[in-house]
């Protein structure tokens, strides 16, 4: 892909701040804070989407998994769709657009959906805060596109806190109708220490599909904790609908807290949180039925030229974790 330099609003810093640096030859927009690596906005050819990969605390520690982009020892291989902070959904007129990846076989494309990267049109560096605007289209495997997006990631935070906040808008260019599933929609695949430590016999998939039987997980290192808005911990969050979710673990004496944060304005509002103890942190403002059998099915419909507005938070913060008035604190005064 070429960009066209005239559409990008460029603002360059010195390596104080926040610095916003398209790196086009490699795919991707580098991010740092105070000359150090935050994370990248990448759009390589061999994904599916474009996520943020990888994420780093202050103090420089990795807060993502590194598979399938780049394994580390110990940890879990499965779910190769799951890459760093992404956004996505499994029911999109009928196709996922959540789990596809380079192990989807041929023969099964055209059941699934790509979100393609188009344009960057603005990056913006300061002292306090920096911005990346992007446009992407969401493809059936055909190309045909269904939706057109418009995303703004602000970089914000100092000291021991970093900050993203994401406002995605997504435009309809057909009918487009988004039924109640599980797999959404602003996500995080997690470093293995902010997983739930692993009691039970676990079954893994491979990059290509195949299982391997672990009879018991090592969990030296592992002791991530979830708890949501309304004080509820560990696997129960998973379902319920939520202001915003936690997830904090100590990283080699490290204490760390990522959360997500809803918007009160978002669709969904308060999102249900489909947060998995084997790494999985996601937040769902497209989901009910499939989270609680006695709520509404939701089909969420856009008719050709109508938007959507989705806004969340993401806190990643380290040197102590984060508390409920912290995080009550940013929802309602962390968006811009």
């Amino acid at each position: 892909m070429t960009l066209t330099l005239a559409a990008i609003s460029v603002t360059s810093c010195s390596k104080s701040g926040i610095e916003v640096i398209p790196d086009e030859a490699n795919k991707k927009v580098d991010i740092l804070y105070d000359g150090k690596l935050f994370t990248s906005y990448i759009y390589p050819d061999d994904m599916e989407k474009p996520v943020l990969y990888p994420i780093y605390t202050a103090k420089g520690t990795v807060v993502t998994r590194g598979f399938p982009r780049d394994p580390r020892p110990g940890e879990r291989i499965d779910h190769p769709h799951h890459v760093g902070l992404w956004f996505s959904f499994g029911d999109v007129n009928g196709l996922d657009f959540w789990n596809n990846s380079y192990a989807i076989p041929a023969d099964k494309k055209d059941l699934y959906g790509s979100t393609r990267h188009r344009a960057i049109t603005k990056t913006e560096s300061g002292k306090d805060k920096g911005e990346l605007d992007i446009e992407a289209d969401w493809n059936d495997n055909s190309n045909k596109t269904l939706l057109k997006e418009k995303t703004r990631f602000i970089f914000k935070g100092k000291g021991d806190e970093r900050i993203i906040e994401r406002i995605t808008e997504l435009t309809a260019v057909d009918t487009v109708v988004f039924t109640d599933n599980k797999e959404g929609l602003i996500a995080i695949r997690v470093d293995r220490a902010f997983e739930e430590p692993s009691t039970k016999p676990e079954v893994f998939l491979d990059a290509n599909g195949n299982e391997t039987n672990v009879s018991s997980m090592n969990n030296e290192g592992v002791n991530g904790v979830y708890r949501n808005s309304e004080g509820v911990e560990g696997g129960d969050v998973w379902g319920k609908p939520t202001r915003w979710v936690s997830l904090s673990a100590d990283k080699n004496g490290e204490k760390i807290s990522l959360a997500i944060i809803d918007h009160p304005n978002n669709p969904g509002y308060p999102a249900h949180s489909h947060a998995r103890g084997y790494g999985l942190f996601s937040t769902n403002n497209m989901g009910s039925q499939v989270f609680e059998p006695q709520a509404p099915l939701v089909t969420f419909t856009l008719t050709p030229g109508q938007k959507a507005v989705f806004r969340h938070l993401i806190l990643v913060k380290t040197g102590g974790f984060a508390t409920d008035e912290e995080l009550n604190e940013l929802q309602k005064s962390g968006f811009e």
